[in-house]
């Protein structure tokens, strides 16, 4: 099989392809109508792709990391009339990125939380001014400056508001003054912190106001107390989660590009508050994992891996037992028993809950004595389906069924591409927490399961112009995904373009596919819209969606309330399959909604299918050209180690 990392294409080269792909499929036309006699024929089965309800034979799933709504689309404009509720339409910010009108509803507060821990804690009054961006673990030759510390690139005072990073460093930035040593192009910012209970505390009961608090406060420490004296930079973060990117002013070219000439939506969600493991193994169950032992019952986990977010003696905010894991221990807190609702952080977030006015789904959907996994730890998996036996490792998973297990037994085709699967053999790129089948046993003790999974973006290319790609398929970057610290969203970028060239360039295989383009969760990122609780797990906030199709309505907003697993919802829909299990949340309806409030469904806890960003009567062909930018071509790179901590 074939990879990736030696053919990785840089912005500038994959925008050309786009370019050219454009102009070759779709050349002056402008629409091509689908009667209704065709679109029935559409509903025929061919060999491993089965009978669908839609003309559409193949989905496409692109998963990028850790960009919230706001930080991409913060002042987006949507094509004629259409309405987006971003920081520009609400007036926390102008065109031209400054703060407007509004920016009363962005405005972060401080607050004291210290013997218990509380979504809502107590407020003592707003930031003056926002504390000074920290560098986080950046290289030093994409920003010039050490890790963990201050950001001198940005001002000490920035005003208590959204911020434009563009304004401080260029969206295209080309390293050169730091001596060029970056594997990509783009703007290298630090990492905001993006785990569960620490997001709940951002989010404070949708009032978005504790962004900047929760990251100077909380931690990640896997039990070490705080430094002392502890300080505005204790925790390596300052105000790096206030920053967002300006579309109105030239960022996220080809991002924006997308979202005017097929389907987006401005009320997408994460699945899971926090980060890329929960959220990956959602996307691909619509379920949460939990610790259990070989047979598949649920038992505790070392007491080190049990999250306890309360506050250490002393401190304010600054949690007992949370982290990634730390090297030579057993500490590194990511497992929460929801259903003991005295437990640290459950009680909390309970106690928020029972303030809705509806139930959440299943009472929180918490399964008695199971402790779910809440943020990253390694699959019980290798790639080869051998047992992963390293330290801060899930079991495996007995029981939890996959939308591949769903797909397999519909005699329906499906496949997991990630970048740096190098024939298995993966590099140091390469996803293992972001592959939600590495995780199961269904998959990964059956060979021929398993088979679904061993590609690399080599292999994507190679079947999209061969048109043998499957029936749906997962598509992975590697450190090109646009994660703040190691990568940027001019990187991902040029990903995506790679990736919808190959696809239009084979225009059999292009006419029925439809290629969804999203983020696993927001990173830590600040942003204005409205979070449902659905259950104990999430939602979370808002991620940009794009959804590229001939059958996309060309420039539409979606203003349905949806999440990752409305990507479930879809495939179920146009195969005719049923929800993978009991408790996966493709079970919820779909939402219904009011005229005047389109984000708050009425019916909650409720997410959508995701249909109405198309029109299946008609196959559009759009003229455009994609904006031209300069950018420096780059053919080789050395692939970025990235850990289970910088996801």
């Amino acid at each position: 099989m074939i990879d990736s990392n030696g053919r990785a294409r840089t912005f500038a080269t994959a925008l050309v392809g786009l370019i050219g792909a454009l102009a070759l499929l779709f050349g002056g036309t402008a629409a091509v109508a689908l009667p209704g006699a065709a679109a029935a024929k559409a509903k025929h089965r061919h060999r491993g792709f089965g009978a669908t309800a839609t003309p559409i034979k193949h989905v496409i799933v692109i998963i990028g990391e850790n960009h919230s709504f706001d930080n991409v689309f913060a002042t987006y404009k949507a094509p004629g009339r259409q309405h987006v509720r971003n920081l520009l339409s609400e007036r926390i910010v102008t065109a031209s990125g400054a703060p407007g009108g509004g920016v009363g509803k962005a405005r972060q507060q401080t607050a004291t939380d210290t013997t218990t821990y509380q979504v809502r804690p107590a407020k003592t009054g707003a930031y003056s001014t926002l504390p000074q961006p920290n560098t986080t673990y950046i290289s030093s030759g994409c920003d010039g400056q050490p890790e963990n510390q201050a950001d001198t690139r940005f001002p000490a005072n920035l005003p208590n508001a959204p911020y434009q990073i563009t304004k401080f460093v260029p969206y295209f930035d080309d390293h050169g003054e730091y001596g060029d040593k970056c594997g990509f192009d783009g703007a290298f910012v630090g990492d905001p912190i993006h785990r569960f209970y620490q997001m709940y505390q951002q989010v404070d009961g949708n009032k978005q106001d504790l962004w900047t608090w929760t990251h100077e406060t909380a931690g990640d420490s896997n039990g070490a107390p705080p430094p002392s004296p502890f300080g505005p930079e204790s925790t390596d973060q300052g105000a790096v989660d206030m920053g967002f990117y300006n579309m109105a002013r030239g960022d996220a070219p080809t991002l924006k590009f997308l979202a005017e000439h097929y389907a987006m939506s401005d009320n997408y969600h994460q699945s899971v508050m926090g980060g890329t493991g929960a959220n990956h193994i959602m996307l691909g169950t619509g379920d949460m994992a939990f610790f259990q032992d070989a047979n598949g019952n649920a038992v505790a986990p070392p007491p080190g891996e049990i999250e306890n977010p309360n506050p250490q003696p002393g401190t304010n905010n600054f949690y007992t037992q949370d982290g990634y894991g730390q090297s030579g221990t057993m500490n590194g807190g990511s497992y929460s028993n929801c259903s003991d609702r005295s437990a640290p952080g459950v009680s909390g977030v309970f106690s928020y809950l029972r303030t809705l006015s509806y139930h959440t789904y299943h009472g929180g959907d918490c399964a008695p004595g199971h402790y779910y996994l809440l943020n990253n730890y390694n699959p019980g998996y290798n790639v080869d389906g051998s047992l992963n036996t390293s330290t801060f490792t899930l079991p495996p998973q007995h029981g939890l069924r996959t939308i591949g297990d769903e797909l397999s037994a519909h005699h329906i085709s499906w496949g997991y591409f990630g970048e740096g699967y190098d024939n298995g053999h993966p590099g140091p790129n390469y996803c293992p927490i972001c592959d939600p089948m590495q995780y199961v046993s269904s998959i990964m003790t059956n060979p021929a399961q398993r088979a679904h999974i061993e590609h690399g973006v080599g292999d994507f290319d190679r079947d999209a112009a061969r048109g043998t790609l499957p029936a749906v398929s997962f598509l992975k970057p590697g450190d090109d995904d646009g994660h703040a610290g190691y990568s940027t969203l001019a990187a991902f970028e040029g990903f995506v373009q790679h990736a919808i060239s190959e696809v239009q360039d084979n225009p059999k295989l292009w006419k029925n596919t439809a290629i969804f383009v999203t983020f696993d969760e927001g990173g830590g990122y600040y942003d204005s819209g409205y979070v449902q609780p659905i259950s104990f797990f999430g939602d979370g906030p808002r991620v940009p969606m794009i959804v590229i199709s001939p059958y996309a309505k060309p420039g539409f907003v979606s203003h349905t309330y949806t999440d990752h697993a409305s990507l479930l919802k879809f495939i179920e829909r146009n195969w005719r399959l049923r929800p993978l299990s009991g408790r996966s949340l493709d079970n919820l309806p779909n939402p219904r909604s009011r005229h005047r409030n389109p984000y708050v469904p009425v019916n909650r806890p409720s997410i959508g299918d995701m249909f109405d960003y198309f029109d299946f009567s008609h196959r559009v062909a759009t003229v455009a050209s994609v904006p031209a930018v300069t950018a420096p071509v780059r053919t080789s790179r050395t692939p970025e180690l990235v850990t289970n901590a910088m996801r």
